[in-house]
């Protein structure tokens, strides 16, 4: 599913878009309150002797596929991010990206979730030490779509950078017109844009001075 690339940070790369800061503090998680929904999480979960079911729409990885770093918190943290993530999205439809609808694929959320928990499991803090910055590719630049400081308490060990893409294979490009709304659309702003499953993901240590770690998904 994915492909391991280094390349060496440059300041100059214009593809990548400058960190958004106007509004990163209303965009950021309560680490109390998710502490709290965790711990409740995980009560639920003892007191049953079925297997658990996800009750969301984010569905992550197995635990069994890497039982000596399943931790029950960070799997209950990484759904409110994704869920986070997701409404960022939504909200940047009618400034960033111009359009009257966007459609996010539960499988790009799942994969993000995904990827969350595998860049974050050899960090100090784990996922609370995540500054993750949302760009979405449109033809040759990137629009920052928001910034998410998972615990604004702590200082972030690790910035990810997640690149979406949207979506212009296969049959949406024939029926996305379908989801118009029934009046005209303004001036430049386009009816529908769907994501696409793939995306890519670039990975800043803080701390160090190590290489930026890209991973296509």
């Amino acid at each position: 599913m994915q492909e391991l690339l280094t390349s060496s940070f440059s300041s100059e790369d214009s593809s990548l878009p400058s960190t958004p800061t106007s509004d990163a503090s209303s965009k950021r998680l309560s680490w109390s309150g998710l502490m709290q929904k965790s711990l409740d999480s995980e009560s639920d979960s003892h007191s049953s002797t079925d297997d658990d079911s996800d009750a969301g729409s984010i569905s992550l990885p197995d635990s069994s596929e890497s039982d000596l770093f399943f931790d029950p918190m960070e799997e209950a943290l990484c759904k409110e991010v994704v869920q986070l993530i997701a409404l960022d999205l939504s909200e940047a439809k009618d400034d960033v990206l111009h359009c009257s609808k966007l459609l996010i694929p539960e499988k790009l959320l799942e994969h993000i979730g995904q990827e969350l928990m595998h860049l974050s499991v050899s960090e100090p803090c784990g996922l609370r030490g995540a500054l993750i910055d949302l760009c979405v590719e449109q033809g040759g630049s990137c629009e920052a779509a928001g910034q998410i400081a998972v615990d604004p308490n702590l200082v972030p060990t690790f910035q990810l950078t997640l690149v979406l893409r949207l979506d212009s294979k296969g049959i949406w490009p024939k029926i996305r017109g379908l989801f118009a709304g029934r009046s005209p659309a303004s001036p430049g702003v386009r009816h529908a844009l769907k994501l696409s499953t793939g995306f890519r993901v670039i990975k800043q240590k803080l701390y160090s001075s190590e290489e930026l770690l890209i991973e296509e998904c």
